[in-house]
């Protein structure tokens, strides 16, 4: 008996992309011709393809196409499992090299005593010192909007407090039930 599924959509199917390696390698070189460069460097001349698929096996190594739009395209002789090795290591380390600044959050009431605000300031440090931003932000309920003016000056009190480590980066618009400062590392 036939099963009834039908695929959904119009009849495309997920296909994942496929691994293509940038740069053509040996016997996937099209060119009649092309301009050889040695492992070491040197101008080796403009080649048969197949002399120089020869002179890349006596070598022991690949024959890589470096510059597939010029004519005749310029191949080198070198280990691609080497150069593939070393071009992902480069990419690592300058992915590593690259900073991300995330935003930690504290939250503070307009009331908070001066041992919680202590506590808030040390962890906001330790924040500071890994580079990260930190966003200090007090929200008021209900009544509380009368007193925006005290959330105003604990604010000042934090930023004075942390100006040795920290500068301000950004402060919300005066309006709202919710207000914030940004503080960035010192560089």
């Amino acid at each position: 008996m036939r099963s009834s599924y039908k695929p959904r959509g119009r009849g495309r199917r997920f296909q994942p992309p496929q691994d293509k390696d940038t740069h053509r390698i040996n016997n996937n070189i099209k060119a009649a011709n092309v301009r050889l460069i040695s492992d070491t460097g040197e101008q080796l001349g403009i080649l048969d393809i197949k002399d120089a698929l020869a002179k890349a096996e006596e070598a022991g190594l690949d024959l890589v196409e470096v510059s597939p739009n010029s004519d005749p395209p310029v191949c080198k002789l070198m280990d691609y499992g080497k150069f593939k090795y070393r071009e992902q290591k480069k990419t690592a380390e300058a992915r590593k090299k690259r900073s991300e600044q995330t935003v930690k959050e504290l939250r503070i009431r307009y009331r908070t005593d001066v041992g919680d605000l202590e506590t808030k300031l040390k962890k906001a440090r330790e924040f500071l010192a890994e580079g990260d931003k930190v966003k200090f932000s007090m929200r008021f309920r209900g009544r509380e909007v009368m007193y925006r003016d005290l959330g105003q000056e604990k604010f000042n009190e934090v930023i004075e407090k942390l100006s040795d480590v920290a500068v301000l980066d950004d402060r919300s618009p005066n309006q709202g039930r919710q207000i914030y400062i940004v503080l960035a590392p010192k560089k």
